[in-house]
């Protein structure tokens, strides 16, 4: 089975407000080369392999669902002429990337922790530090 996306824009009027939606369906190229015929299903902005959230894209590649939607999505990137799309698509691609985890140095100790945004201090100071030093003001 050779999967593709096929890439629909959608302009939305609401009141003032002129905006563009892209909806991404998956095709099966060896079904057939009309549209509607090889229809699977909608590649959606985000993917979940949580049961409760299942989706048709999921429910379909089991496990293997974000790596194979980050494969459409790089050779749709690879592809694509439009800028427009481009974009969507490198921004649908940095939603399936995780998050790193941003941690800092503490002033005070020189601990990697994991920031917690406290504005009172200049210096930025780990729980141990922040707790030996300002007890239970901080």
């Amino acid at each position: 089975m050779k999967f593709k996306l096929q890439i629909f824009t959608q302009d939305d009027v609401e009141g003032n407000y002129l905006g563009r939606r892209y909806r991404f369906a998956v095709i099966d190229l060896d079904k057939s080369k009309g549209y509607p015929s090889n229809f699977i299903c909608m590649l959606p902005s985000q993917i979940s392999v949580d049961q409760r959230k299942n989706s048709v894209f999921s429910k379909l590649f089991g496990e293997k669902c974000e790596e194979q939607a980050k494969t459409l999505l790089t050779h749709a990137l690879v592809n694509e002429n439009n800028l427009e799309v481009k974009t969507e698509i490198e921004r649908r691609l940095r939603l399936l990337d995780p998050k790193t985890v941003n941690q800092i140095k503490c002033s005070s100790c020189g601990k990697l922790f994991q920031p917690r945004r406290i504005r009172r201090f200049k210096r930025n100071y780990c729980q141990d530090c922040m707790n030996r030093s300002y007890g239970n003001r901080g």
